[in-house]
């Protein structure tokens, strides 16, 4: 059985102020592309279809569109909605498509949406879980003890009731201990947001979404595909890929990529103005490609972005590396911020405004605030 793992379409989303429908209806219809090369017998997508809860039309379309397409060759579709997602704008059309093969799990309830195909080995059983919070699933399980992201997915995936002796397959929407951030993503302090890979042990592979940057954690077979299109200058050096899964018997998974290839790359220059507008160093170059120059003249240039988008039409942002810029890299203060409790991360704050530590009953206080507006 083959399988695409496909996530993170953020469709509608905009980089440095750039409208990126274009350049994601063109990576949609290469996906198609591969769709016709490889004849899968499903794609899966693993949530943040739209980049925000309100999708622009264009968005829309271009998702229904892609949906359209896929379901004229046939291919059965298994998406679930992630942090970025509406439940209702994500599963528009849900109760019609399901019968054309579009398979949505648009909000976790309790019971997760189990879906089985076959092929020569026997059943795969496909288990979809949308994007969960601690405080939605301790709503729906009071007697269970559920603490944090690891306790909620655990909890999830016990009530599936999971046969061990069958081919799993599970389809989230999570951050998994141990995974690398990119810019374009949402970041929790405290790393409040992890869950343990150890809970997702039952299943023969994981189709991870939320993360930017393909990569597996642990085992090979728990894994992020990362976003068709780099959303961010620091991915510029990712190579973009569709994710393909082949099960044979029961434990044999083959994971291999595929490249996809944007309309415009989203790529850094660097050197002095004077260099980079020099006909020698862009000619041969793509010189629409989306562009973080980074000039290394002592003295600002002036109006240089708009001099400069004469020759580097999609130039989306323009920084200085100097002697006075890296005497302002030189400070410390947000340095670790993932790797601090929010306690500690507002302790510091209060120390720097109050030249006093808080005392004890002070942190206890914030920190049951802080408890209070997280489960909200």
């Amino acid at each position: 059985m083959k399988l695409l793992h496909l996530s993170d379409l953020h469709l509608g989303k905009r980089v440095n102020e750039f409208s990126m429908i274009d350049d994601q209806e063109y990576i949609l219809k290469e996906i198609l592309t591969i769709v016709n090369e490889q004849k899968p017998d499903g794609i899966l997508i693993a949530g943040d279809v739209y980049d925000r809860s309100v999708p622009t039309e264009e968005a829309m379309r271009l998702w229904d569109d892609f949906l359209v397409r896929l379901s004229e060759k046939k291919v059965p579709v298994y998406a679930i909605s992630g942090n970025h997602d509406s439940a209702i704008r994500f599963a528009d059309h849900g109760a019609l498509i399901e019968e054309a093969g579009v398979h949505f799990s648009p909000v976790f309830d309790g019971h997760t949406k189990c879906c089985t195909i076959e092929d020569e080995y026997g059943p795969v059983r496909i288990y979809l879980l949308p994007f969960i919070k601690p405080a939605t699933v301790r709503a729906l399980f009071p007697e269970e003890e559920i603490n944090d992201y690891t306790d909620a997915c655990r909890v999830a995936v016990e009530h599936m009731q999971v046969d061990k002796s069958e081919r799993n397959i599970l389809v989230a929407h999570q951050f998994v201990t141990g995974a690398s951030r990119c810019e374009s993503e949402e970041i929790v302090v405290g790393g409040l947001d992890n869950v343990d890979a150890s809970v997702f042990d039952d299943f023969d592979y994981v189709a991870l979404g939320h993360i930017h940057g393909k990569q597996h954690i642990g085992r090979e077979t728990v894994r992020y595909c990362g976003t068709p299109l780099k959303y961010s200058f620091s991915e510029k050096n990712h190579k973009k890929s569709v994710t393909v899964v082949e099960l044979g018997t029961k434990g044999k998974v083959t994971i291999s990529e595929i490249p996809l290839v944007p309309r415009h790359d989203l790529r850094e220059i660097r050197g002095t103005y004077e260099e980079l507008m020099c006909k020698e160093t862009y000619e041969d170059t793509a010189v629409d490609d989306y562009i973080h120059a980074v000039l290394t003249d002592e003295n600002d240039v002036i109006d240089a972005m708009a001099k400069m988008r004469v020759v580097y039409t999609n130039l989306m942002k323009l920084s200085y590396d100097n002697k006075r810029t890296q005497a302002n890299q030189e400070i410390t203060d947000a340095q670790n911020v993932e790797q601090k409790q929010p306690i500690e991360l507002f302790a510091e704050f209060y120390e720097k405004q109050n030249n006093q530590a808080m005392t004890g009953e002070q942190q206890q206080f914030v920190q049951q605030q802080i408890e209070k507006i997280w489960e909200g």
